[in-house]
């Protein structure tokens, strides 16, 4: 099935269900496809996101200087081509 960006705003109740039946539908804008919506027991697994608030401990820690103002000039002045 094909439904427009407008036609998904205005009937997304029924589009929805369409999906649900099993059905995919892409949703295109001007003509150019813009979106798939596919039923969920077809969808990609959302994508893991880490549990402890600070992210995953094996992550590699940033060594520069904790306060950046000491390089905010240089950074400043070389996209001012200096």
């Amino acid at each position: 099935m094909e439904a427009t960006a407008r036609e998904f705003n205005q009937q997304s109740a029924r589009i929805l269900a369409a999906a649900e039946q099993g059905e995919t539908i892409a949703v295109t804008k001007n003509g150019r496809h813009i979106a798939t919506l596919v039923p969920a027991h077809q969808a990609e697994p959302p994508l893991p996101f880490p549990t402890d608030p600070m992210g995953d401990d094996d992550l590699p820690l940033f060594d520069g200087p904790a306060d950046l103002s000491a390089r905010t000039d240089e950074f400043l002045a070389g996209g001012f081509g200096r």
